[in-house]
């Protein structure tokens, strides 16, 4: 008997009225925007007349990503889920899904198995469109900013020197570089230009880390979209900007409820790139599940490298919150891939692979304890054929540590078999976070900052920069920007800045090519090697793979 898929478990799922999901958090009917039956918007404006829990965040990160998978976002739920087992009042909070990668390579992001968010169609098509406001708003600016040059440009833009790209929920390589404002004189100034995918704008980064409403129309302000003819910033404020596109958001900024296949109450909200953003749910849904329950869990984009160091340096920095346990999610098959096995060999018994492998897991395991001081516990999401010595070597390697090792069944099982896991993230909670520290400080130099990123974090021995990134540091420094945080941009395959490196790397330098400021999102973006910001098309994308019946039902999805 072969095993259902994803989709096919996602719509036998009984799901319950998310006004019923909804009392679990003590809101009321008129507390929640109903979208159909089983999504909803909670407004944020419930914070202030409701109590707060204070609720325990759970952080869920992982091992460098390899092509054999490691299961971070089933991991999440099915740890939220097996602590509703427990009897702890839990939410789960995701980041949402991007068109782009859903019809791509990487298909849906709800988990998998018995492990998944729904309605799983749903949240990985339109949801409540979100993402298509951010797109709006992105573009709306993008309008008004040439419709400015056009119109006299009083502000002086240098044409040659704007910074702002319009943007496409969908992985569209043909729109990467276009040549715009053809035509004529009556279509506007002729220019090169281009798209990112929807959810690698910055618009998407700083809605991320938005407090409130107006957090978000002062966020939109200082968006810089271009330098004038005396190489000084322009932003979004000079163009009047801010109301209209804080208009076009202010639905979105509500956090949007749904539930797992177990009924626990899920907030899925916001979906920022983890390589060139920060990789987190929203700001705002963050704190709403942290006001309504007594644990939190979530999870960063990417390994631990990328996610989990600008959860904790930049999300948690800006929001004075910090995680009370951190999951580490990896798997046998993925460590014997950084041991180099061949990824046809990876069902196979491999120890000496395998023991190659686990420095990669445990580089991750010394930065979020000892870097970061946090409690963490690793989760291995365990595979058919993953036998008893390869479990037993991955535990031991661990222990060697101090930190616990806990399968995660939860694909299979649902929250049974998440347990033990929940169990260890429970006593990791009750250890306290007091030995919480961040990898630098505000005060410190650009250079440092990215020096202490690259050393402590990624395990480099130095940092090189490119005359061109010498270059845009020291100005960025004259701005005044220098005390924001960094946002490494970096290949999410490797601790390094080569994505051909796997395991754990040693004796190497990262090189910083460039360095631009997200002054909405309150970061400093550090780039290292050339990161796409609008994906492609593989030969045979998973949109092929989909398809609707006569009843409306979707199949293909994942």
């Amino acid at each position: 008997m072969g095993f259902k898929s994803d989709i096919e478990i996602a719509q036998e799922a009984k799901m319950k009225d998310i006004r019923e999901v909804a009392k679990k958090l003590n809101l009321t009917e008129d507390d929640v925007e109903m979208y159909g039956k089983y999504k909803g918007k909670i407004d944020y404006n419930v914070l202030n007349k409701t109590e707060s829990k204070d609720g325990k965040i759970i952080l869920v990160t992982a091992i460098t990503p390899t092509p054999a998978g490691e299961g971070k976002t089933t991991t999440t739920i099915g740890t939220a889920d097996a602590l509703s087992k427990l009897g702890k009042n839990t939410i789960v909070a995701l980041r949402e899904p991007s068109l782009g990668p859903v019809f791509g390579i990487k298909g849906g992001a709800a988990g998998g198995g018995y492990a998944q968010v729904v309605p799983m169609e749903d949240i990985n098509l339109h949801f409540t469109g979100d993402i298509h406001a951010i797109g709006a708003a992105n573009n709306l600016l993008a309008a008004m900013l040439d419709n400015h040059i056009k119109q006299g440009n009083e502000l002086d833009i240098d044409v040659t020197n704007i910074t702002w790209r319009r943007v496409l929920d969908m992985n569209d390589r043909q729109l990467r570089n276009i040549t715009c404002g053809l035509g004529g004189k009556a279509n506007g100034v002729p220019r090169e230009d281009g798209f990112d995918i929807t959810v690698a704008s910055e618009v998407m980064a700083a809605f991320c880390l938005a407090k409130d409403i107006t957090d978000l129309k002062n966020r939109m302000a200082k968006i810089i979209v271009a330098y004038d003819q005396d190489k000084n910033p322009v932003t979004a404020g000079d163009l009047n900007a801010q109301g209209a596109m804080a208009a076009l958001l202010k639905d979105a900024l509500k956090p949007n409820l749904v539930q797992t296949l177990e009924g626990t109450p899920a907030f899925i909200h916001g979906g920022p790139f983890a390589n060139i953003a920060h990789g987190c749910n929203s700001l705002m849904a963050t704190r709403m599940a942290k006001h309504f329950a007594d644990y939190v869990v979530t999870e960063a984009g990417f390994g631990a490298d990328l996610g989990a160091e600008k959860f904790l340096d930049i999300k948690s920095r800006m929001a004075g919150f910090k995680p009370d346990a951190v999951v580490i999610v990896a798997t046998v098959r993925a460590l014997k891939h950084h041991g180099g096995a061949a990824k046809d060999k990876l069902n196979q018994e491999n120890l000496v692979a395998l023991e190659k492998g686990i420095p990669n897991l445990l580089k991750h395991v010394e930065n979020i304890t000892k870097e970061f001081g946090l409690g963490a516990v690793v989760a291995i999401n365990k595979f058919p054929f993953d036998t008893e010595a390869e479990l037993k070597l991955v535990e031991d390697k661990c222990k060697e540590l101090g930190v616990n090792v806990a399968l995660s069944e939860v694909w299979e099982k649902g929250s049974e078999g998440g347990v033990d896991l929940a169990k260890e993230v429970i006593r990791l909670t009750e250890q306290g976070n007091e030995n919480f520290k961040f990898i630098y400080d505000d005060e410190d130099s650009i250079k440092e900052k990215i020096e202490k990123i690259a050393t402590k974090i990624y395990g480099a021995d130095g940092v090189d920069y490119t005359k061109k990134a010498d270059k845009e540091i020291k100005r960025l420094t004259e701005l005044g920007f220098s005390n924001l945080p960094i946002c490494m941009a970096k290949t999410q395959a490797s601790l390094s800045d080569d994505p051909k490196v796997i395991g754990r790397p040693e004796g190497f330098n990262i090189t910083v090519s460039k360095a631009t400021v997200s002054a909405g999102a309150g970061f400093i973006v550090v780039s290292t090697g050339d990161i796409m910001k609008m994906p492609g098309l593989p030969k045979v994308p998973s949109s092929e793979l989909i398809d609707v019946n006569d009843d409306g039902l979707i199949t293909g999805l994942f």
